[in-house]
This record gives structure tokens, C-alpha cells and sequence, in this order.
């Protein structure tokens, strides 16, 4: 059973208070009272009442400052008010009600009249809370939704983008590997055959020292001695070259590497420097910059659990906006200026106890007290419109912290640059006991 409502009495004639009093008991409600203005206010403080009944002339402060002192204060402002007074000019009405009662009764009251008026203005008043409830219960729902609609969007947009850009990656790789073995598989023969000719040629040379004119003529042409000091270096230098795109194919393997449901062990150098091959063509100088300069500075760092793939599309984001805003700062500035105060990108890793640190920071534009707190939200972006999704940051906090239980932080200085901070485990150890868990259960 609900408690009965309570309701304040403010009048400063005693007679008054024990006959409103009485009428409102008899009613059923609960009644506090008060004598005076500052009574009520420091009463309402600590008991709040469902609705007030306010003598307009009092000593002290009278009844209009005591209800506008009321609806001053956001604790009591939503407090019905009803006026009780002899005061009925129009004038006096239109104050009280400009002040934010809700209601005027005339002294002497009629006791069905003033029961009525305070029967309707609580139920308005309930009703009032009934909707608020309704509403903030059906705005945190709405809020609710609307989180779990942001992450439902990036891990979409994320696994639709990691499930392309790997696709795509790897089947580059795979296109490289077939041209690659059969470049890689020829060079061998290719030089025993060179080396068996030029030894033909020899014996040439030693049985016929004396050439006719025109094989001589030709040997001259064609730089016979030149062309036999060079050829070979061709060859090594067409080894080199399988071997450097043999290692690319390697990285872009490594940056695709898709995941399973469970972390495995990596070693996070790798998906960095993947990452940076893939971002080189973004790093070479070219007509408006010179180079961009990557600093690495590995710690000795061992094998991490993690999700290799996500991780590494955290580096790719991180590293890409680096680049972006190394770009941005360049605007205004001369080839000559640049070259001066080179772009600089630094990478570096270090272990701390138990956690693995990678450290992104880059000379750029850096960001305002403004910004900071908002890179990661989704859909955010200080980038025009068609350069930025507002998704790349969301997406990497959420591999970081969700999936990975790290942390991704970031520091940044309007004019000097940013660094961007990732933590996560050395091992995947919630991951593991949710496993075992599972084993026990099923066994």
C-alpha cells in the first residue's frame, strides 16, 4: 500500500493551520506546516512535500518571495504551489501565477472547493512523474540502442573492411608469389648457363686468337670484356630484387593474416613493420616534400597473444592519421622548410611488467584541448568532407580495449605533435579462462 501524500501548510495565523489542517487529515493526506516563509524553505530541504499550500501575506518574507525562491531551486522547483489568501485582486492573481503556482484559492475557502483543487493538482503532479519516468527510462533504452547501434556499426564497417583489405592483400601476394617462383627458380640456371658460355668464349678466344675482321668488329661493338665483368652483377642484382619482393610478399602475408576465434602468439615487429611497408608509398618524398623519416626504436619484446590481424589495422589506422596530419602541417610551408624541420615519424615499443607499450608519435599539427577528448567517438572527424568516415579511431579503441583489454590513449600538443599510446597484455588470460571454462563445463 502507498504512503499518503504529503502536504505543506504555510500560514502564519494558527486558526488557518488547524482548520486547513484538519480538512486535509480528514482527507486522508499527510500534513506538515509551517509558520513562515523561511520555516517552509528550510523544511522543503529536508522534507520535500507533494504540494504546497502558501499564504500570500506573511511577516518576513511574504508568499510570492517564498514561491519564488522555490521555483528558483531545481531541487524544489517542480513542487506544485497553490496560493490561500484574501488577497483576489487580479492583479495579485496574475503575480502568483507569473511566479509558477499552479493554482489560487480564496479566503474563506470552501472545504469541497479547496479538497478538489488539491485532489486535481496532485494527480497532475504524479501524472507529470509517471511521464518523466516513461521518458528517461525510454531515453536510456533509445541511449542504449543507439551505443549498441555504434558498435555494431564499426565492428560491421571493421570486419567488412578487414575481410576486403585482407582479401585484397592476400591475394596480391599470392598473384606476386607465382611470377616470383619461376623468376626465383630460373636465376640459378641462368647463371651456370652464363658461366658456361663465357667459358666457351674463352676456349674460343684460345683456339682462334686470330679473329676475322668482322667478329672482331663485333666483339669491339658489343663490349665483349665489359659485357662479361657485368653481366653477372645483373644477375645478383635481379637476385636481390626476388629477395626484396619475396620479403613484401612476406609482410603483406603477415599484415593479412586472418584471425580465429581465439588470440594467438606474434611477434608485434612484424605487423608494424608490415604495416609501414604497405604505407611506404605514402612515406617516399615527392614534388612538395622530401621523405618522411620513420624512427623505430624496438624494445626486446616477446611473443604477444593477440589478434594479429585486428592489431595490425590499429597500426595501420594510427599510423595513416599520422601521416595525414604530417601532411596537414606541411600546408604553408616550402620544400626548404620541410627539409629544415623534417616530418618524423617514431615508433617504439618497450614491455612494462606485464603489458606491451607501442608508443606512434609524429611532428605534426598536433590537436586542441578541443578535439582530444573526441577522436575516439564514432563518426568523428576533423577532416572534410569525403576524406574521413569518423570510423578509423573508433574502430582501433574498440580492438584495443574490448578486444584486446588494453588501452588506447592518446597525448598531443597544438603545434608540436601527437603520440598515441597502446597497452595491451602479454597474454590473452581472460580469453584462456573463458576456454578452460568452457572444457570443464563440457567435460
Amino acid at each position: 500500500m502507498s504512503s499518503p501524500q504529503l502536504i505543506l501548510v504555510v500560514d502564519d495565523t494558527p486558526a488557518n493551520l488547524e482548520v486547513v489542517c484538519e480538512t486535509l487529515s480528514d482527507a486522508g493526506y499527510e500534513v506538515a506546516t509551517a509558520i513562515n516563509g523561511d520555516r517552509a524553505l528550510k523544511r522543503v530541504q529536508v522534507y520535500p512535500p507533494d504540494l504546497i499550500l502558501l499564504d500570500v501575506q506573511m511577516p518576513g518574507i511574504d508568499g510570492f518571495e517564498t514561491c519564488q525562491r522555490l521555483k528558483a531551486d531545481p531541487r524544489t522547483a517542480s513542487i506544485p504551489i497553490i496560493f490561500m489568501t484574501a488577497v483576489s485582486d487580479a492583479d495579485s492573481k496574475e503575480k502568483g501565477f507569473d511566479l509558477g503556482a499552479v493554482d489560487y484559492i480564496t479566503k474563506p475557502f470552501q472545504e469541497k472547493e479547496m479538497l478538489a483543487r488539491v485532489k486535481t493538482h496532485l494527480q497532475l503532479r504524479q501524472l507529470t512523474k509517471n511521464l518523466e519516468q516513461r521518458v528517461a527510462e525510454q531515453t536510456a533504452d533509445l541511449e542504449a540502442a543507439f551505443t549498441q547501434l555504434q558498435q555494431s556499426q564499426c565492428h560491421l564497417v571493421h570486419t567488412e573492411k578487414m575481410s576486403a583489405l585482407g582479401n585484397l592483400v592476400a591475394g596480391v601476394a599470392h598473384e606476386i608469389n607465382n611470377p616470383l617462383g619461376f623468376i626465383a627458380g630460373n636465376l640459378n640456371p641462368a647463371q651456370d648457363y652464363i658461366k658456361d658460355l663465357f667459358k666457351l668464349i674463352a676456349l674460343y678466344q684460345k683456339e682462334i686468337p686470330y679473329p676475322s675482321t668482322t667478329l672482331q668488329s663485333f666483339v669491339e661493338e658489343i663490349d665483349l670484356e665489359y659485357l662479361q665483368e657485368d653481366l653477372p652483377k645483373l644477375i645478383d642484382s635481379m637476385q636481390e630484387g626476388v629477395d626484396r619482393i619475396r620479403t613484401i610478399s612476406t609482410s603483406l602475408r603477415t599484415f593479412s593474416r586472418s584471425d580465429c576465434e581465439l588470440p594467438i602468439t606474434c611477434n608485434i615487429h612484424d605487423g608494424i613493420d608490415s604495416t609501414l611497408l604497405i604505407l611506404k608509398h605514402r612515406l617516399k618524398a615527392n614534388e612538395c616534400r622530401p621523405e618522411i623519416q620513420v624512427i623505430t626504436d624496438y624494445g626486446d619484446l616477446p611473443e604477444v597473444e593477440c589478434f594479429a590481424g585486428q592489431l595490425n589495422q590499429v597500426f595501420m589506422n594510427v599510423l595513416a592519421n599520422a601521416i595525414d596530419a604530417l601532411e596537414e602541417s606541411n600546408q604553408g610551408r616550402s620544400f626548404a622548410q620541410i627539409k629544415a624541420k623534417p616530418n618524423q615519424i617514431t615508433v617504439k615499443t618497450q614491455l612494462s611488467e606485464s603489458q606491451v607499450v607501442i608508443r606512434i608519435q609524429d611532428n605534426g599539427i598536433g590537436m586542441t584541448d578541443a578535439v582530444k577528448p573526441k577522436i575516439f567517438e564514432h563518426l568523428f572527424t576533423t577532416k572534410g568532407v569525403g576524406q574521413g568516415t569518423g570510423l578509423g579511431l573508433a574502430i582501433a579503441h574498440q580492438i584495443v580495449v574490448q578486444k584486446h583489454s588494453g588501452t588506447l590513449e592518446v597525448n598531443s600538443t597544438l603545434g608540436e605533435g601527437t603520440e598515441f599510446v597502446i597497452s595491451i597484455p602479454l597474454k590473452a588470460i581472460a580469453v584462456k579462462d573463458i576456454q578452460a571454462k568452457i572444457c570443464v563445463d563440457a567435460a
